[in-house]
Parts: structure tokens; sequence; C-alpha cells
């Protein structure tokens, strides 16, 4: 009977180590499986993160391009408007010179009297608020342009 059992046991012990090299395989596999795939992830997140760089850097481009675009247009509405405001300055002088010569004409005809009210008018401009608070800003905006 010990013969049996000395048996029975040589038998048994073989038996695990098939079993454990049966699960050893397919773990082998699904590691190796799992490896490719960590692999292949890792080289999508790594291209994703080069597309998002490249993106960013071609949206600071863009904006910097826009930044510059919009500061030099404002340069020069700037430099347009305070042209404007000195022609129609100039304008205004003009129109009151023009003014003075026909009151003075009219005074050298007589008819100062008649035209009395238009006269005074004519030498006391009124200037308009607006106009000044507007010609002030634009000046300010020159001025701080000019500093930078």
């Amino acid at each position: 009977m010990a013969n049996s059992d000395s048996s029975t046991a040589t038998l048994s012990a073989p038996l695990p180590l098939a079993r454990k090299k049966e699960n050893v395989t397919p773990i082998g596999s699904k590691i190796a499986e799992l490896n490719d795939s960590r692999t292949e992830l890792l080289n999508r997140v790594q291209g994703l993160k080069q597309d998002l760089q490249s993106w960013r850097s071609k949206l600071d481009t863009q904006v910097k391009i826009y930044r510059d675009e919009l500061s030099e247009l404002k340069k020069s509405l700037n430099v347009e408007v305070v042209q404007l405001r000195t022609e129609f300055q100039e304008l205004k002088n003009t129109l009151q010179q023009q003014q003075e010569d026909v009151t003075a004409s009219l005074r050298n005809l007589g008819l100062q009297d008649s035209a009395g009210d238009g006269a005074q008018e004519a030498q006391e401009p009124k200037v308009d608020v607006e106009d000044q608070e507007v010609h002030s800003s634009a000046e300010e905006d020159v001025e701080k342009k000019d500093e930078n």
C-alpha cells in the first residue's frame, strides 16, 4: 500500500506544474498585448500633445499678428483724426476771417447797423463743448501712443 500511495503522490506533483504553465502562457500573452496597447496609447497621447503645442503656437502667432494690425490701425486712425481736426480748425479760421472781412466791408459801406447782431456773433464764435472734448480725447490718445 505504501507503493500505491507513493505512485499517486508522484503523479499528483507534475499536474500543478502543468497547470501553472498553462496559466502562465495566457497571462504572458495578455501582458504583451497590454504592453502593446499601452505603447500605442502613449504614442497617440504624444501625438495629441504635439498637435496641441502646434495649435497653440499657430494661435499665438495669429493673435500677435492681429494685435499688431489693430495697433497700426489705431495709430493710423488717431493720425487721421488729428489731421481732420487740424483741417477743420483751419477751415473754421478761414470762415472766421471771411466773416470778419465781410463785417469790415459792411462797415465800410455803412451797412453795419442792419447786420450788427450778425457781426457780433461772427466776432465771438461759439465752440461746441462736445467738439472740445473729442479734440482733447484724441490729443490724449496721440500723447499716450507717443509715450509707448
